[in-house]
């Protein structure tokens, strides 16, 4: 029996509450023939995501700052936190027979769970730490996780066939954000759902329910840094913004962690751009556990998601690992943005 199965009306204070499990349980029910195993797969996520924050909340208490010393696949120097959370979504999500197949932005190929079991009906794609370079400042890190049914077919023996198909054959997304309290949002296609960690119980408590990304905001987030070396239109487009082409004015707010900057922008509503540069022509958010997830949140929630000339849940992934830019937003930031990416 899991920790949220077990939590009590007395334990949270006598108060009315929906756990993470209840509601997916709930659900669930949209789905015929529905047996369980989905919301036990969740668990292993809901379970990891627990050990994870429980050792963010200390990192500066333990030697789990600071570089790992190996590098990745990306290229990119593996932080001891990586290296932690990766491994505790592995063991967690490994240990569900529903699972088939698991990918990750720290694996060069996806990982064979119960690829030939007939039981095994998912993959699931995850980034276990996303901003995990901003930790050692105290900055809010966090995890995102795609779900993806398997394939049924000619050429779907291979494991990676499992993983390389569009977002919008996504069965469930979500994040978790590690930041002043934990909160972790996800969708199965019916809504947008929050719930926060109560550290007292040990249980994520439904606290956002139905999310809706307000139509239009007054944030705009995009590191400027590089402005510079962002193509045309997306320097008409923030010049278009900042000098009140959208009808009020903007206010900028980066944090520099994807997970952080989608979630507020999902909560006050406005645009997120991570532009290609000239240095990253093809973008440097990943497609499948990155851009995705986010993307599927972010229209469960009434927004809409591009990679400057698509949208992002139609891209058919030809890679793993394979980035792309990101301009996720409300519909009034969102529509504009277009006329300019198409002008």
């Amino acid at each position: 029996m899991s920790t949220e199965e077990m939590v009590t009306p007395e334990s949270v204070g006598g108060e009315p509450f929906v756990t993470v499990q209840q509601h997916i349980l709930q659900e669930q029910k949209r789905f015929p023939g529905a047996s369980g195993e989905f919301s036990w797969l969740l668990s292993g996520i809901t379970l990891a995501t627990k050990l994870i924050q429980a050792k963010v909340r200390r990192a500066g208490l333990t030697d789990i700052l600071g570089d790992q010393g190996d590098v990745n696949v990306q290229g990119e120097v593996q932080q001891k936190l990586d290296v932690y959370s990766n491994d505790m979504l592995d063991h967690c999500l490994s240990m569900r027979e529903s699972i088939g197949v698991l990918a990750s932005e720290e694996n060069e190929h996806p990982e064979i769970i119960n690829h030939t079991s007939p039981n095994a009906k998912y993959a699931v794609v995850f980034d276990p730490l996303d901003g995990s370079s901003n930790i050692d400042v105290n900055v809010s890190v966090g995890t995102t996780f795609s779900i993806l049914h398997r394939p049924f077919g000619e050429g779907t023996d291979d494991a990676a066939s499992w993983v390389l198909q569009p977002g919008s054959k996504q069965v469930a997304a979500g994040y978790v954000v590690y930041g002043s309290s934990t909160i972790l949002v996800y969708s199965a296609g019916y809504g947008v759902h929050g719930f926060t960690l109560d550290p007292a119980v040990g249980a994520f408590l439904l606290s956002h329910e139905n999310i809706r990304m307000p139509d239009q905001g007054k944030y705009y987030s995009v590191n400027e840094a590089y402005r510079d070396s962002f193509p045309p239109q997306y320097v008409k487009y923030l010049d278009h913004v900042r000098s009140g082409g959208l009808g009020r004015g903007y206010s900028s707010r980066y944090i520099g962690s994807m997970v952080a900057d989608f979630h507020r922008t999902l909560l006050k509503g406005g645009i997120f751009l991570y532009p290609p540069t000239e240095e990253q022509p093809d973008g440097k958010l990943r497609l499948l556990y990155e851009a995705n997830p986010i993307a599927f949140i972010a229209e469960h929630a009434g927004g809409k998601a591009t990679n400057g000339h698509e949208r992002v849940l139609d891209i058919v992934p030809k890679s793993i690992h394979q980035r792309t830019p990101l301009v996720v937003g409300s519909q009034v930031e969102m529509d504009s943005f277009e006329v300019f990416s198409n002008g």
